[in-house]
């Protein structure tokens, strides 16, 4: 039992910690040239948004901007006060922030509850203020509703996912009136696809992202199709 858990503590240490990767981050650490398109862009702030926390930002981030209809993604904080709405601060799990993404999407091409159906395979919903080596609730899984319809979307599709046995436990996901959204750092944007060599997201965010890839294949850009 010892050396179970000794090897499992020396496995998360080598993947490494999204706040221990972020704290060793800057604009330039660990930049590569891209291996694949960039899609992040200013937000068209015509469009439709929608808030969700799922864990680490870098990987949901990553995830969803492959999405046809999504027009831009960005990373930031939900949660708590604008005076705490830092990374440092955030990270230190007492701010009541969780790290969260606010997605641009175009409405007239897919609806709030396909990107709920991307959220909930996007990460794992399951466990409480938990994602993978990320522990602390500012990686809690999180939907911040604006309407009642959207919240009445958001309780139908955890009552569904949980129906349909996509995971062996129940799902944890909070929901709460969206209250404000504050941006992350700049060098948190676009992270996946800037660093794309970097420990914890070639050993954590990558394989959320194949999974979305795989899963909803039918729904990606053109660009993130395979031949």
């Amino acid at each position: 039992m010892n050396l179970f858990f000794s090897l499992s503590a020396s496995l998360l240490l080598a993947i490494g910690a999204c706040a221990n990767a972020q704290t060793n981050s800057t604009p330039e650490a660990n930049m590569t040239s891209k291996k694949g398109p960039l899609t992040t862009a200013t937000p068209d702030k015509s469009l439709s948004v929608a808030y969700f926390a799922g864990g680490c930002f870098w990987c949901t981030e990553a995830s969803f901007e492959r999405i046809e209809g999504v027009q831009a993604v960005v990373s930031g904080y939900s949660g708590g006060k604008k005076s705490t709405a830092d990374y440092k601060l955030v990270s230190s799990g007492r701010t009541n922030h969780a790290e969260a993404i606010a997605i641009y999407y175009d409405a007239s091409v897919i609806s709030y509850t396909t990107l709920l159906d991307v959220f909930f395979v996007a990460h794992d919903p399951t466990t409480l203020n938990r994602q993978g080596p990320d522990a602390g609730p500012q990686y809690r899984s999180e939907i911040f509703f604006q309407t009642a319809e959207e919240e009445v979307l958001a309780k139908a599709t955890i009552d569904s996912v949980n129906q349909t046995g996509l995971y062996t436990n129940p799902i944890v996901t909070k929901l709460s009136k969206f209250d404000a959204f504050y941006d992350a750092e700049e060098y948190h944007q676009g992270y996946f696809e800037l660093h794309p060599t970097n420990g914890y997201i070639q050993n954590v965010s990558l394989p959320k992202v194949k999974k979305v890839e795989k899963r909803f294949k039918h729904l990606l850009k053109p660009a993130y199709k395979k031949a």
